[in-house]
């Protein structure tokens, strides 16, 4: 059994299709299929079932695809921690953030430690807090970008404040109040609202915020970026509430703070058991400003 056949595997499993996953791996389909195909006649198990449209994990492939990561997340670390010990980092930093962060500008950033670590290759992906919390308890991450209630820590990984912030209101240029230099909950609870998805960090805090004053506010559009949140707005569908930061100058927009208004904290989120170097260094950077 070779590193490169789970390789392999767990791509197909993440990619639930060869195609995609010879892509990701920079490997031809043919090769790749051949080298899952070995892994199954080795293990003596199917763990993928095939169709012309779709590929899905066998009962053998879920208890197999767990296993498989933690191997990979291994031979990466010894090969990192042996490349560290002899002062050059290598390896991969697996970087996840919210789609608001305003607390880091996240390819400034990357840059920088590219000019430190060149020899570090990145991957980003945009998650919720929550899945990027469970992506570094599971070692899918080494670093995140969250942002939850200010009241709030992240669960199950080290953390460290990076800033907190007031969300303010944003809505329609034509708005009967636009012209407002301030607005409370109460004025606003009226109002139809878009926002993100039900259960989320980004929704939980002004959730709680109008909870917290006894308001009821009627949530009547969702979206999953504050892109398509102000996009709603802008066409006079809805207000909403956001990060002062993330909401750029756009004459159909108006922009309010709101004097009660909820608050949320942007941490950066590592594995508290043993991260890898890569994600130590990052954090140190990123500590020492």
């Amino acid at each position: 059994m070779e590193l490169q056949q789970m390789r392999y595997m767990v791509a197909v499993a993440e990619e639930r299709s060869f195609t995609r996953a010879a892509q990701r791996c920079f490997v031809v389909q043919s090769a790749l299929s051949h080298q899952v195909k070995a892994l199954e006649t080795e293990l003596g198990v199917r763990l993928f079932a095939r169709s012309s449209r779709r590929v899905e994990l066998t009962d053998a492939g879920e208890r197999f695809l767990p296993s498989a990561r933690a191997a990979l997340e291994a031979a990466e670390r010894a090969a990192s921690e042996a490349t560290a010990a002899a002062g050059t980092l290598r390896g991969t930093l697996a970087v996840g953030m919210i789609p608001t962060v305003t607390a880091i500008d996240v390819p400034v950033a990357l840059h920088r430690f590219h000019d430190i670590h060149p020899e570090v290759r990145f991957t980003l992906e945009v998650l919720s807090s929550d899945d990027q919390e469970q992506a570094v308890i599971e070692g899918r991450l080494d670093v995140g970008i969250l942002g939850l209630p200010a009241d709030h820590i992240p669960r199950g990984v080290a953390s460290r404040a990076l800033l907190t912030e007031q969300l303010v209101a944003v809505l329609p240029a034509a708005h009967h109040e636009a012209g407002r230099t301030e607005l409370c909950l109460q004025e606003l609870a009226e109002e139809q609202f878009a926002d993100f998805r039900s259960g989320s960090p980004g929704r939980a805090q002004s959730d709680q915020a109008f909870s917290a004053g006894g308001l009821h506010r009627q949530v009547v559009h969702e979206a999953t970026t504050a892109d398509l949140l102000l996009a709603l707005v802008s066409q006079g569908l809805a207000v909403t509430l956001l990060p002062a930061g993330v909401v750029p100058e756009d004459p159909s927009l108006a922009v309010i703070p709101i004097a009660d208004g909820p608050r949320r904290t942007q941490h950066l989120a590592w594995s508290d058991f043993n991260p890898r170097p890569t994600a130590r260094a990052f954090v140190e950077m990123v500590a020492k400003g």
